[in-house]
């Protein structure tokens, strides 16, 4: 299990343009990271190549466990999770299925499933396409396989960006929660998380 993350001199490129360069941090058990700055900086393509689907130019990204350093692709593949900006769901498919697929793929199974999808509420929505869902609907189907599967570090891109208020308290309960059960969250915002967390500024 993730105990800790770090990102250490990590310069990543984006077409004929360096997005980021000799950037450092670290978040450990039980820590939220805010990641801060303007549209184009490269909160995304920092949250990519935490998760592993970015190369970097140099520099690395390293995973501890409770007994030392974890195999980098071993901690991604069973201890990582992404919710990108866009939510990454299939329009044509009703909202249950794919929240289904989703959840097994990431580990979980029907019955956490349907427990996160009445958490975040969205069980009446589940016979739904996904498309005939509201961009907070989809969100939130999106959110749930946080909860359906849990992995100890979440990278979110914009969580609460579609959310309305109910909503966004409502999803800061369950990062708290996350983050009390010894959790690590990194996030890429223009909104205040309704949390606490540590701010790291990403220049343009």
């Amino acid at each position: 299990m993730i105990k800790s993350a770090s990102v250490d001199s990590l310069a990543v490129r984006r077409g004929e343009r360096l997005l980021l360069r000799g950037l450092s941090f670290s978040v450990a058990a039980g820590e939220a990271l805010a990641l801060v700055g303007p549209n184009g900086a490269g909160k995304t393509s920092l949250l990519r190549a935490v998760a592993g689907f970015l190369r970097p130019e140099s520099g690395g990204v390293s995973f501890q466990g409770e007994d030392g350093a974890l195999d980098a692709e071993d901690a991604r593949r069973g201890g990582v999770h992404l919710v990108g900006h866009q939510d990454a769901l299939k329009g044509a498919r009703p909202a249950r299925d794919e929240l289904l697929f989703q959840t097994r793929w990431t580990g979980g199974d029907e019955a956490s499933a349907l427990a996160a999808a009445e958490r975040l509420g969205l069980t009446r929505m589940l016979d739904l396409a996904v498309r005939q869902l509201s961009a907070g609907q989809r969100r939130r189907l999106a959110l749930a396989r946080l909860i359906a599967s849990p992995r100890p570090l979440w990278l979110l891109d914009e969580p609460l960006a579609p959310l309305d208020q109910a909503h966004r308290i409502l999803f800061g309960e369950l990062m708290a929660a996350h983050l009390a059960a010894g959790g690590l969250i990194i996030a890429a915002v223009h909104d205040p998380l309704p949390i606490r967390v540590r701010t790291l500024e990403i220049p343009a």
